[in-house]
């Protein structure tokens, strides 16, 4: 069923305080991850610090989008303020955007001038996988939390937080590699997770597009069939329907019987909106009746 009211507010509070409890962790990693960069001087590893802190960026920027999205309907927003979580999620698409850059353009300097060797100690190495674990943790738990409330901002955060994996994958790969005395390795590793962080951009960018752009949320001949299903609904056309994840919006016109009277007309309407909220999941239904 769709979420209505108090369950629609519950599912808004749940997404924030899972935002809370990932910013408190990406803060953790972010601390760690200075303290190696600074103590080793490794440019790669502090690299790493400045992407994962992009991470607790995002989860600001999440609470401060849900702040918005959680707001019923208004005047200006009559289909309420959902559609700003989506927004949300496409503004990670530009922090993946430019943490997939910089890498490339790391990866392409370091090929031309050529790689610098990676110095970093057991402990610190033992931190930065530790870092790795907690980020691991994250993505994992976030991407089902974002499944099970129908959160693009968590889904798309959480395929951020995952390049950050990538990221630190790759920085681990260049200090075993340069331990072997195979430092050229490390730029092809950083090309191989930038194409990553593009297959992930990319998965935000399909899931959210639609959305802003009102693709229907129901295929209009199954909203028919579900429509004509109901007693005295001779015929249903017209048929719209457009949302969000969880707030879906359908409209459309029923053909009754021409001698049908306005009471039976709107108990007939009634009863179509109640079968395609309950059978298809949509939050609202507008029937026109029309006499034929």
């Amino acid at each position: 069923m769709p979420l209505v009211g108090p369950k629609r507010r519950d599912r808004d509070a749940q997404i924030r305080w899972v935002l809370w409890g990932l910013l408190f962790a990406n803060l953790v990693v972010v601390g760690a991850k200075f303290i190696i960069g600074l103590g080793t001087g490794s440019l790669a590893v502090l690299g790493d610090a400045v992407h994962s802190s992009v991470d607790a960026m995002n989860n600001v920027l999440g609470l401060v989008v849900m702040r918005v999205a959680s707001r019923g309907p208004d005047e200006d927003h009559p289909y309420g303020h959902s559609k700003f979580e989506t927004l949300g999620a496409l503004a990670i698409v530009v922090f993946l955007s430019v943490s997939g850059f910089e890498i490339v353009k790391g990866a392409v300097a370091q090929l031309i001038d050529g790689p610098q060797p990676l110095t970093i100690t057991n402990v610190q190495l033992g931190l930065l996988v530790g870092t790795l674990l907690i980020n691991t943790a994250v993505a994992t738990y976030e991407t089902r939390r974002g499944r099970a409330l129908h959160s693009q901002l968590l889904l798309a955060d959480a395929a951020h937080t995952r390049a950050d994996v990538f990221v630190t994958i790759g920085v681990l790969t260049g200090v075993f590699l340069s331990r072997l005395g195979l430092s050229w390795a490390d730029p092809i590793v950083a090309l191989g997770v930038a194409i990553v962080i593009v297959v992930l951009a990319y998965g935000i960018i399909a899931r959210s597009v639609p959305v802003l752009v009102d693709e229907h949320v129901a295929p209009a001949h199954k909203v028919q069939e579900e429509a004509e299903l109901v007693d005295g609904v001779r015929r249903a056309y017209d048929i719209r329907s457009r949302g969000t994840h969880d707030r879906r919006f359908a409209e459309l016109t029923i053909a009754v019987d021409g001698s049908a009277t306005v009471e039976s007309g709107h108990d007939i309407a009634d009863r179509v909106e109640a079968r395609l909220q309950e059978s298809l999941r949509l939050h609202e239904v507008v029937v026109h009746v029309e006499p034929c």
